[in-house]
């Protein structure tokens, strides 16, 4: 599906590394586990579900606390995210009638149930939603896509393997790429930690280029199942991961 974010556009400069929030794992579990904390984890998902609008902090915790979640699952397939695929490929997306719309609307709740912070899914429902004339549930979605594109790139500057961003699922990182409005190649494996994604073209910014971002997705691997063995390396499809061998 080609990824397009027709609302939000964000800038190519990421936080400097000493302004980063670089997740704290202690620190989150202590938290999302506390029912006296603010960020206790089912009311946190829940308000998120409503559509509540949250701060920073809240969308930290929210992010990275899913990592513990029972239903994070980051390596399963999800059909509702296939379904999508095929459906985005079919409709005028320009002037999309309303059967189109409400099952836009349709296949990403459901796909929302799989990976609630997928930032292609959040901004199809913020297309579809502004079509259909819902402002306010078109900004609510706009609000949750941003905050959590916005909690990605403040966990690291990503300009370097030592200070990547960190994401949950592999996709969050080539969306937050498309984002930027920058051309990406495939992404590479560098470690069992860290990907990069190197850019097309390398980008100038004030103190020099950027010719690619580092991405943290260390989490993804420490819920591999049981089925998932390290057999050779080989490189990621976003899209279709295939036969499920990771180094």
């Amino acid at each position: 599906m080609k990824r397009f974010f027709q609302i939000l556009t964000v800038a190519l400069l990421l936080p400097l590394i000493s302004l980063a929030k670089i997740p704290d794992e202690d620190d989150i579990l202590r938290k999302i586990i506390d029912r006296a904390s603010p960020y206790y984890y089912p009311t946190l998902l829940e308000r998120y579900r409503n559509l509540e609008q949250l701060n920073e902090d809240e969308y930290h915790y929210l992010y990275y606390g899913y990592a513990y979640n029972e239903n994070y699952k980051p390596l399963a397939g999800c059909k509702a995210l296939d379904d999508l695929i095929l459906l985005m490929a079919t409709i005028d997306t320009e002037r999309p009638d309303k059967e189109e719309i409400a099952e836009i609307i349709s296949v990403c709740q459901d796909a929302l149930m799989f990976d609630p912070f997928n930032p292609t899914v959040l901004n199809m429902m913020i297309f579809a939603y502004g079509n259909c004339g819902d402002r306010e549930k078109e900004q609510a979605y706009y609000r949750h896509m941003n905050g959590i594109l916005e909690t990605i790139k403040s966990s690291g500057d990503g300009r370097g393997e030592k200070y990547p961003m960190h994401i949950i699922m592999f996709s969050h990182a080539t969306d937050l790429v498309a984002s930027l409005g920058v051309e990406h190649r495939k992404a590479e494996i560098i470690s069992r930690k860290v990907e990069y994604i190197p850019l097309t073209e390398p980008r100038k910014v004030p103190d020099g280029k950027i010719k690619g971002f580092y991405f943290d997705y260390s989490r993804i691997y420490r819920n591999k199942p049981e089925d998932v063995t390290f057999k050779k390396k080989r490189t990621w499809q976003f899209n279709n991961l295939g036969v499920r061998e990771y180094k």
